[in-house]
């Protein structure tokens, strides 16, 4: 179609806009509070996700090694497990250095662990780590089965409860963002068929003169795109505003609990909005006109 041909097409939709000012500002308050409450999902969705993976990315593999063993064979233990594809770091920890954490970990209150340097009960041994949290439970038959090694643990029971728990926070997330979003379409829907009602003489009338469906169509679409767009920019700035100061409050009154940082988090965010609410703006509008016109 020619520019003059969208040009009208535009015109046609701000200038229904105008007319029927008050519906105008009821869809785009609808999308705005909609989108708003999706938005507050999306942030929540993407701070459980960060949660479940900050508290997978702590799972980890200790093996511990036979008295016996000799330095050479310790060389040759870290190289196997730096080859094998399913680890991301080795590190090894001798029980000096396990004492010391020890130490470190309980402080104050770690004075029944004084004179155990002269004789510590502790192994030497290496830390593991996946490069995908699930993998521990990939590797650790592997693990036990290298010569020198004495026993590893891997907190089991508690780790394939984890697991279960993360996956299920994720689909919970993910869920109730799908419902919502399922919502969010059959109110715009709604509402932008209630323009469509109150304009249906016009429509009739240009059906009646010969004009074809999509020339009856593109107006309304454009102005659904538009009220989708526009109360979508207004739900994005206030989630971005009220995030941007959540995370700086809770940062100061929960420091133990921090968010997601807000940028780039707060971009992603954004983007799903203006696209969740501009293609239901469309939706809505092509939607609500099947009634009036032949599909």
């Amino acid at each position: 179609m020619r520019i003059r041909t969208w040009a009208f097409f535009t015109g046609q939709a701000f200038s229904s806009m105008r007319r029927n000012s008050w519906m105008t500002v009821a869809s785009i308050g609808t999308v705005a509070v909609t989108m708003i409450v999706l938005g507050i999902f999306l942030l929540l969705g993407g701070n459980i996700n960060n949660i479940a993976g900050n508290i997978e990315s702590q799972v980890e593999v200790s093996i511990y090694l036979q008295d016996e063993i000799t330095s050479g064979q310790v060389d040759d233990l870290a190289q196997k497990f730096a080859a094998m594809e399913q680890v991301a770091l080795v590190k090894y920890v001798s029980k000096e250095e396990a004492l010391q954490e020890l130490r470190e970990m309980y402080g104050e209150s770690g004075d029944f662990l004084a004179g155990l340097e002269l004789d510590n009960p502790l192994r030497n041994g290496f830390r593991l780590r996946t490069h995908r949290p699930e993998q521990v439970l990939e590797i650790v038959p592997t693990l036990r089965s290298f010569d020198g090694v004495a026993e590893v643990q891997y907190g089991q029971g508690f780790v394939e409860q984890l697991f279960a728990v993360t996956n299920v926070m994720r689909v919970v997330a993910l869920g109730l963002m799908l419902g919502l979003a399922s919502a969010a379409t059959f109110i715009i829907a709604n509402t932008i068929r209630i323009t469509v009602f109150a304009r249906r003489r016009e429509i009739s009338i240009m059906k009646y003169v010969g004009a074809t469906d999509w020339f009856i169509r593109w107006p309304f679409v454009i102005e659904g795109m538009t009220l989708g767009l526009v109360g979508s920019l207004i739900a994005a700035g206030l989630v971005a505003w009220a995030y941007s100061a959540a995370v700086v409050n809770l940062a100061v009154t929960i420091p133990f609990f921090p968010l997601v940082k807000p940028w780039p988090f707060l971009l992603g965010v954004s983007g799903w909005l203006l696209l969740i609410g501009t293609t239901i703006g469309v939706l809505g509008s092509t939607l609500s006109l099947r009634r009036f016109l032949r599909v």
